[in-house]
């Protein structure tokens, strides 16, 4: 192997860049596609962007939208703010879309069932919007593909597998096959098709094949993927097998290979099946492939082949250990295919040979520069939405974009975008913060600062890991800022069990004072504790009575120490406060004694709550949020109330109302990567001079994106001052 990627190169990657270096990609919009919802429509219906296409001019992008059974359009003239063009109904399910002058040739599956496939290959007119031209394609299209001159359309007819039949196992009738079509004046010939039979080639279930993705080079040759066949074939010009060969397996190590709550990166599997997904040409002679796997696979990678079958270059776990430290790996779903590299494509920016790799399951692409295809080069990587699913480039205006599939609008999540970069000088908007080799790590909550070292902090990871709950070493003077160390909570010497850590601050004296937000639906008690410096725990406080008969699982989500004594803002209301208020209570750890007070929260759509607090001069600030996200978000500040007004009562009487004063809106600030705007703005920390740090929690990329935000934003000294721009985390 020519070239090996480690952990170690998005280090590289992550640093910023001078002025001076290679251009870098930077995200600069994100297009929710319900916003192509037809008038009149349910704006929560689901929605979906997959594979997409862009018009010739680069103005124009088309992505398919299986749930609704269309096409949607997207007019990104402004790149930086994209506009929708609705959708054309396609009497079917769209797959796959390709741009020929101002047609849109669109593989529509039309199939009964898994035993009764069908489809078509639809032309539509893309300035009138009308369906001009059907051809029957005699099976259930996957992948469609043209060549450079427009003169031929390649469609894979998969007629997939039924994967709740004997288990997903092959054979299943009928089998697979692709169909070329001539191309005249821009019009396809439906009577010239030619049917390119697979079957007979493949090892693996030879007389089913099931063509996942194909492509064209410019000596109108197709690779096409067998994925379920682990087999790739090469289609020659004449439309007959000029090759074929088995994709064959990969042996992975320094992989976590558990669904356990934790990041261990010690595991190793052997002879996995790459079955590979997309394909993509690098010149006439190369090809790559992204190892997804479906159905007994997952190498987690990418390889290049040359057309005969020659392995060129296998990064084995290196894509996947690269993508470790941006806090994006899957740990939940990541057994089999750990972060499931499924599309790729290669374009020529400025004669620089770029190759894109989609990671489903970590929600993240990764750009290499393919200059030798032996020695592939990770340059950067960018942020996805949720699944990245389709990618397009558009080197003529400097642009790229991602289709992101997955829409969990129905459970309060991000809804399926459509996600575009711009190319330009550095430095790169992110990642934010990254980490050192070996350090897994998601899911951050509470930030606290060092009070002996200015630019480190600390954070804890909630019960996302509830096998290893972690205080995380930050050195925020760097460009990302960095993790440097990780530190397991322990009791007894073993990882401390039945912990949500959301809240944490550096005690002067030594060690740390946790919170432990609980859910008393999950039998988890909420809980204040102090550990050391290597993470044992010395002490621990449980709620009394008069709080714990009263606790939801909204508990405990920051800890702050005044003055000795410990103030925990509690998120959201419990069953004995008045609606819209919560409390903040204070705990003396030297008496055991609890106190408390009421605060007053905001009101909208969605729940608001409190997250993180910390001091700053003569007040106390703290997280406010609610509990949306994207368009939907409308509450994300920093507010703070008086130090000389925090009187708490004793517990078992009435709580004082506390006043409060909202300090900065965050989400211009959270918007100012072109992202959309994150739910879960968890941690706060503030320096002397007044900067807050602020972290998002990404859940572990569990349903999210996967992406940390970790900022700093001025505090000015009077509230309701004029923001000051950003000043990024990196």
């Amino acid at each position: 192997m020519s070239f090996r990627l480690t952990a170690i190169s998005v280090i590289a990657i992550c640093a910023a860049l001078p002025a001076a270096a290679e251009p870098v990609f930077n995200r600069i919009a994100s297009f929710p596609v319900a916003r192509n919802l037809p008038k009149g429509a349910d704006p929560a219906t689901e929605t979906s962007a997959e594979i997409m296409a862009v018009t010739e001019d680069g103005n124009t992008l088309i992505y398919s939208d299986s749930p609704n059974r269309a096409l949607g359009l997207i007019d990104i003239t402004d790149p930086r703010a994209p506009e929708p063009m609705g959708q054309v109904a396609m009497d079917g399910e769209p797959t796959t879309t390709v741009i020929i002058g101002g047609t849109g040739f669109v593989g529509v599956n039309t199939s009964a069932s898994h035993a009764r496939p069908s489809g078509a290959l639809r032309s539509v007119d893309l300035a009138s919007r009308r369906v001009m031209a059907n051809c029957d394609l005699g099976g259930q299209p996957d992948s469609v593909a043209r060549n450079a001159d427009g003169s031929r359309i390649a469609v894979a007819i998969e007629n997939e597998r039924d994967e709740d039949a004997n288990d997903g196992a092959l054979p299943q009738a009928p089998a697979g096959f692709v169909v070329v079509f001539p191309v005249r004046d821009g019009t396809v010939d439906c009577a010239g098709m030619q049917v390119v039979d697979l079957t007979g080639l493949a090892d693996i279930g030879g007389d089913d094949p099931e063509p996942e993705y194909l492509a064209y080079n410019d000596a109108n040759e197709l690779a096409v993927t067998l994925q379920e066949n682990n087999h790739l074939v090469v289609i020659g010009a004449d439309n007959k097998v000029a090759a074929h060969f088995p994709a064959g397996t990969v042996d992975l190590a320094g992989i976590d290979t558990a669904k356990d709550g934790k990041l261990d990166f010690s595991g190793a599997l052997a002879a996995v099946p790459r079955e590979p997904d997309a394909v993509a040409w690098l010149d006439d002679d190369h090809f790559v492939t992204a190892n997804e796997g479906d159905w007994k696979g997952g190498a987690r990678g990418f390889t290049i082949w040359s057309k005969t079958g020659k392995i060129v270059h296998e990064s084995g776990a290196g894509f996947e250990q690269a993508i470790v430290p941006t806090g994006h790996y899957p740990e939940k779903r990541s057994a089999k295919k750990g972060v499931e590299p499924e599309a790729v494509i290669v374009a020529d920016y400025n004669g620089q040979k770029l190759m894109f790799l989609a990671a489903e399951r970590a929600s993240i692409v990764g750009v290499f520069d393919m200059a030798d295809p032996a020695s592939p080069k990770l340059v950067q990587m960018l942020p996805s939405g949720v699944g990245p699913e389709g990618l397009i480039a558009i080197p003529q205006r400097g642009l790229f974009a991602t289709a992101n599939e997955t829409d969990l609008g129905a459970d309060g999540g991000a809804r399926a975008h459509v996600t575009i970069f711009e190319q330009g000088n550095g430095p790169a908007n992110w990642p934010q913060i990254v980490a050192d080799p070996g350090i897994g790590w998601g899911a951050l909550s509470g930030l606290t600062l060092d009070p002996a070292a200015p630019g480190r902090l600390y954070a804890v990871s909630d019960s996302f890991y509830d096998a290893a709950p972690a205080i995380f070493t930050i050195d925020a003077s760097a460009k990302p800022a960095r993790i440097t160390a990780k530190t397991v909570v322990t009791r007894d010497g073993k990882p401390a069990e039945k912990l949500d850590l959301e809240g944490i601050a550096a005690d002067p004296a030594g060690g740390f004072w946790l919170a432990s937000e609980g859910n008393p639906e999950k039998d988890l008690p909420g809980a204040v504790l102090h550990v050391d410096a290597k993470g044992a725990i010395t002490r621990e406080f449980d709620l009394p009575k008069e709080l714990a008969d009263q606790a939801t699982r909204f508990g405990f989500e920051g800890v702050e120490l005044i003055d000795g004594k410990l103030w925990l803002a509690v998120q959201r209301e419990w069953k004995d406060d008045p609606k819209d208020q919560v409390k903040l209570l204070q705990l003396d750890p030297a008496t055991g004694a609890w106190a408390g007070l009421r605060y007053p929260i905001g009101t909208g759509k969605g729940w608001v709550g409190l997250s993180d607090l910390a001091v700053h001069g003569e007040h106390l600030y703290l997280i406010e949020r609610d509990n949306l996200i994207g368009d939907a978000a409308a509450l994300k500040a920093v507010t703070r109330v008086a130090l000389a007004d925090l009187k708490p009562a004793p517990l078992g009487g009435e709580l004082p109302l506390i006043d409060k004063e909202t300090v900065r809106d965050l989400i211009p600030d959270m918007t100012a990567t072109g992202g959309f705007v994150l739910d879960k703005v968890e941690g706060l920390a503030i320096t002397p001079e007044g900067t807050a740090y602020i972290v998002t929690d990404n859940d572990g990329t569990d349903d999210s994106t996967g992406e940390t935000m970790f900022f700093t934003v001025p505090l000015t000294s009077e509230a309701g001052d004029t923001q000051t721009a950003m000043q990024q985390g990196n």
